[in-house]
């Protein structure tokens, strides 16, 4: 009776601790998640204000290119002050003027593009080759 008893109060003990270990673990990646919520949030209003700057704050044009209302999109970049929308804009030129990487042809891509290479490469005055 008192091995059970005892077994009985262990399990309320790690019952417990996996509650608790949960409900921490839960809170940090609520944390983590709110964080991140916020970032993409202040992300989202530098990005309206500078797509908004660089359309010469044209709200209606932008509201029909990016699908939302002119009213939704001048609040949300309203907040933004004029420097840190101007510090965007400068990073996406940056990025603009970035050459893009060159992108390299996977194994099996390469072979059949290798094997399609072997045809012969002239073709006939009328710009079409022999289908026959």
């Amino acid at each position: 009776m008192k091995r059970r008893v005892r077994a009985v109060e262990e399990v309320k003990v790690r019952t417990r601790e996996f509650a608790a270990a949960n409900a921490l673990a839960t809170r940090e990646a609520a944390v983590t998640a709110a964080k991140a919520k916020e970032s993409a949030e202040v992300a989202a209003r530098e990005a309206a204000a500078a797509v908004l700057r660089l359309f010469n704050n044209d709200a209606e044009l932008v509201a029909r290119l990016l699908g939302v209302t002119a009213e939704e999109l001048e609040r949300e970049a309203k907040p933004v002050t004029a420097a840190r929308a101007k510090e965007v804009i400068e990073e996406l030129r940056a990025r603009a003027e970035r050459p893009r990487p060159v992108r390299r042809a996977r194994k099996a891509s390469a072979a059949a593009t290798a094997a399609s290479t072997s045809s012969p490469t002239s073709v006939p005055d009328g710009g079409l080759a022999d289908a026959g």
